[in-house]
């Protein structure tokens, strides 16, 4: 069964100026969150960025697949712990993503770690609607 995720965002003002309030629609998980020029192309100070958003999708999901894949290969992991940093130029738009996982996996080394890694980095469904942004990654064991 597909499921549909929604957000949307308000927007007043010109770029530079301007700012916006995304709103998380399907899960109301989490509260309405400040965007703007400045919060992205310079510091947060507070409020998100897409970057931001797309570095949580990433994380999430890739943490899911790896840790399907670590599953379904007999050593399911005990804590996988993943970060995604998305790199914005102005004027270029995103130049990279770079995706950190830590994990505690019972019973597997870590050349067989960071080759499930590598599979999931390649698969997870965001890495796959990201295609056209480099994807790296550092793995290793806890």
């Amino acid at each position: 069964m597909a499921t549909t995720r929604s957000a949307h965002t308000v927007w007043e003002g010109n770029l530079f100026q301007g700012s916006g309030v995304v709103t998380f629609d399907s899960s109301g998980a989490i509260d309405q969150q400040p965007v703007s020029w400045p919060s992205r192309a310079e510091q947060a100070n507070g409020k998100t960025s897409p970057e931001e958003l797309i570095a949580a999708a990433h994380s999430s999901c890739f943490s899911m697949a790896f840790s399907n894949i670590l599953d379904k290969a007999g050593t399911p992991p005990t804590r996988l712990t993943t970060s995604a940093d998305v790199t914005f130029q102005p004027g270029e738009g995103i130049t990279g993503i770079h995706i950190t996982v830590e994990g505690t996996v019972p019973g597997i080394d870590n050349d067989a770690f960071v080759a499930a890694a590598e599979d999931a980095k390649a698969n997870c469904p965001v890495s796959q609607a990201l295609k056209a942004v480099p994807i790296t990654l550092s793995a290793k064991l806890a």
